[in-house]
């Protein structure tokens, strides 16, 4: 309906649950729709937990999009001139946790307005994915496939841990043998 009543050279933004991006059945024909038929799905963009009252779930923001295309190029559809790719845009970590709901603050907004703007890859952050990327994900179009937000835990020193069991382990025993006549005193084995 949105997309119907857009300008020729319009822009929508619509605020939905993460499962519009990734769930099969209708909305993945609607997924596809967008992004195959009409060309208008522009940017993906993660939201933090808990910004809005009511609901405590993360939220997804599409920007969907339509330029003005000389007819000469594209008789009689009108789309996005980036027609190769969409814009993820990572931001569910950039926020203010706040008492009964977190809230986006300014540098969290102008960092997402940027980062929309530059419309590059940032680590951790934005990936600019292909239609190649798009299909051979199957048009699921869920944040962490295409924006890598892993963070590798630091290595374990194994050697260290177990010098440190050995010596818990001989503390055990000193401790052990403190309490023994104490034990026998009391009768106590």
């Amino acid at each position: 309906h949105m997309v119907y009543h857009m300008d020729e050279d319009g822009r929508a933004v619509v605020l939905l649950p993460h499962g519009v991006l990734f769930r099969g059945a209708a909305e993945e024909v609607i997924r596809k729709h967008l992004i195959q038929k009409l060309n208008v799905l522009d940017a993906v963009i993660g939201l933090p937990a808990n910004l809005f009252f009511g609901t405590g779930i993360p939220v997804c923001v599409l920007v969907l999009k339509r330029e003005r295309i000389p007819t000469c190029i594209l008789v009689f559809k009108k789309c996005r001139k980036e027609d190769d790719n969409i814009l993820f845009i990572d931001a569910s970590s950039d926020f203010e946790a706040g008492k009964n709901q977190n809230i986006l603050r300014e540098c969290d907004i102008d960092k997402i307005v940027e980062t929309y703007e530059r419309r590059q890859d940032v680590d951790k952050y934005a990936h600019v994915a292909t239609m190649q990327e798009i299909e051979e994900n199957g048009f699921n179009l869920n944040i962490p496939r295409y924006v890598d937000t892993f963070e590798p835990e630091p290595e374990i020193d194994l050697n260290e841990v177990a010098a440190e069991i050995r010596k818990l382990q001989s503390e055990i025993k000193d401790i052990d043998a403190e309490m023994k006549p104490f034990f026998d005193e009391l009768g106590l084995v």
